[in-house]
Order: C-alpha cells, then structure tokens, then sequence
C-alpha cells in the first residue's frame, strides 16, 4: 500500500510538472521549431508564390546559395554591422553606466533618461532618426552646420546609410545595456574596492583590476545577445533604408525578406534563413569558447 501511494503521488507531480511545462514546449514548438524544420524542408524545394513545393532540388539552392555575390555581400554587410553596433554599443554603455552607480543628487532622472530608449520600440526609433538624418530638415546637418562643417547625406549616401542605421541601432539598444550593466555594477562589493585602494590601485586601474573582472559575465552576455540581434536585424533597415542605397545597407534577413516576398522565392530564402541560423549557432559557440577564457564568474 505505501508502495502504491508513492506511486501515485509521483505520477500526481509529473502531471503537475507536465502542466506547468505544456504551455513553454507547445509555443516553442510553434513560434521555434516548425518554422526551423519548415524552412530546413522549404529550402530542399523550388516553390511557387504560394511557397507550396512543386521541385525537389535537394542541395542545389545552397550552392547556388555559396556562389552567389549577393549572399556574400549580406554577410559581409551583416558583419559591418554587427561590428558597428555590438561593441560600440557595449563601451558606451559602459561610463554611462559607471555615472549611473554614483550615489549623487538626482541619479535617478539620470537613469531614467538613458535607460527609457527600452521603452521605444525599433519602429519608432527608426522613424525619429530617420527625421533626424533628413538632408534638409534633419538636426544631425543643423549640428554639422553649427560647427562649420558641411552636411551629409546620410541615408542616400552608400558610405554613411550602415553608420546611420547603426547608431540608431546604438542608441535604442543603449537602455538595455546600461540596465544590465548597472545591476552588475551594483553587485560588485565595497569591500573589493576598498582593498584595491589600499594597495594604491586608482581611476583606471582600479576598474581594470576590480570592476571589470567582475562585471564581464554581463558584458559577455551583452555581446553574446547583441551578436545575435544585431546578425537579425531588420526594423531599422526596412523602414529608414529598404536596403539601400546600392545594397549598401542590405543585411541577410532584409535579403531573406526580398528573395521570399518581393521575388517569391521561398526555398532560396529558406536556404538563407537555414544557413543564418548555422552561422549564428558557430558565432555563439565561438563566443562561449573565448568566454571560457576571459571571462570571471567568481
């Protein structure tokens, strides 16, 4: 009998276990794994433009895939990108967040204001600094005005339409960096600080040797995070570029976008979207093996 009710009572939490679980493994079934298997079955296809397979093509889009200078220049662009807004984003968050921990008048309107840019959503973002880079009434040619200088086009001209993306990518991501920074900062002990200063360690040393060793699981995953968002970026480059000019701004998930909605080619875009997710799962695991290394979990 006691057998039995343990029995019974292990079968009542792993239904209970199951229920609390049901509700995460079916929308992650839904929203993650069938569109990933969908698009692994899609890219083995020729499609139609209602991306119902109608030709088996095995491996042939993903070599027509590698050999194509349009890919290659996404990527090249994708990683541009990445390399503008990632670490750029992250060491400026960084005195930001060092001037949010000081236990001075009025810090938190100051935390406030730089951490409100979470509020705004990416299409907002986009058409605020879309405003603010018009070639005639934008503030970003008033400022270059003011100083002297002439102004640019920036997102008419190839050389400045990624910049111009990219820091309106800076400045909506920057909110969220400085929130997990200064939680960070403010873990870190006085006590560590303290005994640093005995040993005569000051400005610059002192958060070489304190607050970055400590603070370093969170830039990493900053950079891990950003990594990948920034590699999916579309929002901002749909609305204030549409790729353009010339390409100059087109990451691989607008190309992904353009081959399945304005060309109809499902299965090519599917073998993009296939291959951006083996190379975003290569770039993390590159990551945690530098982070292995550098990082400080102690």
């Amino acid at each position: 009998m006691e057998g039995e009710r343990k029995r019974k009572s292990q079968w009542r939490s792993l239904l209970a276990a199951s229920g609390y679980l049901a509700p995460a493994v079916i929308l992650l079934g839904v929203f993650t794994f069938y569109p990933l298997f969908r698009s692994i079955y899609l890219s083995l296809f020729e499609t139609d433009f209602m991306a119902r397979p109608i030709l088996f093509m095995g491996l042939e889009q993903y070599r027509e895939l590698l050999s194509s200078p349009r890919f290659w220049e996404s990527l090249r662009v994708t990683v541009l990108f990445t390399l503008y807004t990632v670490p750029v984003g992250i060491a400026l968050a960084i005195p930001v967040a060092l001037m949010g921990n000081m236990q001075i008048k009025g810090i938190t309107f100051y935390r406030t204001i730089f951490i409100s840019t979470i509020a705004v959503s990416t299409a907002i973002a986009s058409v605020i600094w879309q405003w603010m880079f018009s070639p005639t009434v934008g503030v970003m040619n008033d400022i270059l005005r003011t100083v002297g200088l002439d102004p640019i086009r920036w997102l008419q001209d190839p050389k400045w339409a990624l910049i111009s993306v990219a820091i309106t990518t800076v400045w909506k991501d920057l909110g969220l960096n400085v929130l997990f920074l200064l939680a960070a900062l403010q873990g870190v002990p006085d006590e560590l600080y303290e005994a640093a200063r005995i040993d005569g360690a000051r400005g610059w040393t002192l958060f070489r040797s304190v607050t970055l060793p400590l603070i370093s699981p969170t830039v990493f995953f900053l950079m891990v995070v950003g990594t990948m968002d920034a590699f999916r970026s579309f929002t901002q480059v749909h609305i204030m570029t549409q790729g353009g000019p010339l390409r100059s701004t087109s990451v691989l998930v607008y190309s992904i976008y353009r081959d399945a909605f304005i060309n109809f080619r499902y299965g090519f875009a599917s073998a993009q979207a296939v291959t951006l997710f083996l190379i975003l799962i290569a770039l993390t695991l590159i990551q945690f093996r530098i982070g292995e290394r550098r990082v400080h979990y102690q």
